[in-house]
């Protein structure tokens, strides 16, 4: 599905997908998520915030930066990957899965070592986005974005490939 990396699992007939969440994961594990999701959304410290996002399984490399408000997945944030150096900006939404009546879906998510991810953007599950790229804010990434190129809108698109002087490309 347009390049996204999805496990899908079937809701039973008669019942919508998000009535299956306890199959989907321990509760208990929701909560602590949850919990540990929602006090890095507001700590000032940023070694705080990514100590609390690393303690819920998330992978954060060296350097990440996470903007207030940035919301994770708090049903498998372990499918989450940060690399090296990238930025998560304010009040942007990574997920990792999705309830849909008749399935949900999960995938992982990795931020590629230099992006940049502006503020107010959503990325769904099963996305890549490139390194060294920017996403502009307020996109909705619901597919694949190459490295070193511009992104954005609803749904992203690449605008333009950025370029780097000393690589010359």
């Amino acid at each position: 599905m347009y390049g996204r990396r999805l496990t899908s699992f079937p809701a039973p007939s008669g019942k919508n997908s998000m009535w299956l969440w306890t199959r989907a994961k321990n509760p208990l594990r929701v909560i602590y998520n949850f919990l540990l999701i929602s006090f890095a959304r507001y700590v000032p410290s940023l070694t705080l915030r990514i100590w609390l996002l690393r303690a819920t399984g998330m992978r954060v490399a060296p350097n990440v930066g996470v903007g207030m408000l940035a919301m994770f997945d708090f049903f498998f944030p372990e499918l989450i990957t940060l690399e090296e150096n990238c930025l998560i900006g304010y009040n942007a939404t990574i997920l990792c899965h999705e309830f849909l009546p008749e399935e949900y879906r999960i995938g992982p998510v990795v931020i590629g070592k230099n992006a940049l991810i502006s503020a107010n953007t959503t990325v769904l599950a099963g996305v890549r986005v490139g390194p060294n790229t920017i996403v502009s804010a307020a996109s909705l990434v619901n597919r694949d974005l190459p490295p070193n190129v511009l992104a954005g809108g609803v749904p992203a698109r690449v605008i333009r490939r950025r370029m780097f002087p000393a690589t010359g490309n």
